[in-house]
């Protein structure tokens, strides 16, 4: 008689249920992305925080990155501070001040160099030279800016003293074209913006050897998920190299469009000048430091305890 049972071998079977594990999605499933929040005050300066955002480099990398804009480089700096976000990009000097005055934050990464906010005034302005600043009302991002700081050195040394009125890029822009103040420190793209309007452009060698933007991490947050971070960092620099290989590819300029609601031109005429990196620059911002004593805004130089120690040998030495 022939029976219609089958044997079944062992190896057969252990073939068979690992195949139907493997058809369950939590056989494969990757690990939930590490969430990082980074406030950010708009600017064509963080176009490499977009551009890994946009493009999906951080969510190649499994990183759930939330960008959550603010109004300027200080209320990210105190979103950070507080605890409501991990990451913020900022001038140097900015996070320079911060951790000489004991905020919980290191620098993790440059951003670039050298800096491009430049002194813009109306053709014909009686500023032809740094004393004739004396007295002038500047608007200007912040008093800690470091195109701010090494303009204010230059023009104290030369007896050219001005007022820092504090305003955004573009209030500062605004308050520029309404004749209410003698000139304005701008950063990109309101710098281009301003350009192409036909204001002039004074004082670029003050701060062109100046190393521009940091990025800084939560010291918290850093102890949990340095690995992460590393990681986050190595996605801005797949960014950099995008960015620099075609500034002005059609799908960077609509980024850089999308987040800061620059006119397309501008975008286009600045562009070439943010050379994007991740290698801090130690001297300069040793430099830096040094400038905010001399103005009083620190009483010492931090040195090397501006830097995350779990990012050296990656980003610093």
């Amino acid at each position: 008689m022939i029976s219609f049972k089958k044997i079944v071998k062992p190896a057969s079977l252990i073939f068979a249920i690992a195949s139907l594990i493997g058809s369950y999605p939590f056989a494969s499933a990757q690990s939930a992305p590490v969430k990082i929040v980074v406030a950010d005050a708009k600017t064509t300066h963080h176009l490499n925080l977009y551009v890994a955002q946009d493009l999906g480099i951080f969510k190649k990398y499994n990183l759930d990155v939330s960008i959550v804009p603010v109004a300027d480089l200080a209320a990210a700096r105190d979103l950070v501070v507080s605890g409501q976000a991990d990451v913020f990009w900022s001038c140097p000097t900015v996070a320079i001040a911060a951790i000489a005055n004991g905020a919980p934050i290191k620098i993790i990464s440059q951003v670039k160099k050298p800096c491009t906010s430049v002194l813009l005034v109306p053709q014909g302005s009686s500023i032809i030279k740094y004393s004739d600043l004396k007295d002038k009302n500047i608007a200007g991002i912040s008093p800690t800016c470091e195109s701010v700081i090494a303009l204010s050195v230059a023009a104290k040394r030369n007896g050219g003293q001005f007022n820092l009125q504090k305003l955004a890029g573009g209030p500062a822009l605004a308050a520029l074209e309404a004749k209410q103040v003698d000139g304005a420190i701008l950063e990109e793209p309101q710098a281009s913006i301003a350009e192409l309007k036909g204001y002039k452009v004074l004082f670029k060698e003050a701060a062109e050897n100046i190393p521009c933007r940091t990025i800084n991490a939560r010291n918290a947050f850093l102890k949990s998920n340095a690995k992460d971070l590393k990681t986050f960092i190595k996605a801005v620099g797949e960014a950099n190299a995008i960015i620099l290989s075609n500034p002005v590819a059609p799908n960077i300029v609509d980024i850089a469009v999308k987040y800061t609601g620059a006119p397309v031109e501008a975008i286009k005429y600045g562009n070439h000048r943010l050379k994007f990196r991740t290698n801090i620059d130690k001297p300069g911002l040793f430099l830096l430091g040094n400038e905010l004593i001399e103005l009083k805004n620190i009483k010492e130089n931090p040195g090397n305890k501006l830097y995350a120690d779990e990012f050296r040998g990656i980003t610093w030495n």
